[in-house]
């Protein structure tokens, strides 16, 4: 089962806390939420907080906390505020402040094993390419 947790219209820009996610993904959620204290970032506050409640979120429909992983964190971007900072003649500089949503899946190991066990069937069309790159590899040399 899948627990998801969404923040929405998050104030800093997507790419800075992108940098943020990048960081931990490759973690389980209880040790990032440890390393997100540490790490000197904008954004690792609201991320650590939105897995937190990921966290809450799968406590409460039974999960085993020690057995969760990261199934996704996507961050999306948000609406902009558009503002602007009046310079001489008349003219005006735009600032653009960004925003990002934020979505964080949590699944249990469990589930994760068996979706990547599951057998999927090799399509005889992309054998058939390989082979053809294969034999284009082993010819003579252009």
């Amino acid at each position: 089962m899948q627990y998801i947790q969404t923040q929405k219209y998050i104030r800093l820009s997507p790419i800075k806390l992108r940098q943020v996610t990048r960081a931990v993904r490759k973690m389980t959620p209880a040790v990032a939420v440890e390393k997100l204290l540490y790490l000197q970032k904008g954004g690792s506050e609201v991320v650590r907080k939105t897995i937190m409640a990921a966290m809450a979120n799968a406590k409460v429909k039974g999960a085993d906390a020690s057995k969760l992983i990261f199934a996704s964190l996507e961050v999306g971007e948000g609406p902009r505020l558009k503002r602007g900072m009046p310079v001489s003649r008349g003219r005006w500089h735009p600032i653009v402040k960004k925003m990002a949503h934020l979505k964080v899946v949590l699944e249990t190991k469990k589930e994760a094993k068996e979706i990547k066990k599951q057998d999927v069937k090799k399509d005889p069309t992309s054998l058939k390419l390989r082979r053809a790159r294969k034999e284009k590899k082993n010819g003579t040399k252009s």
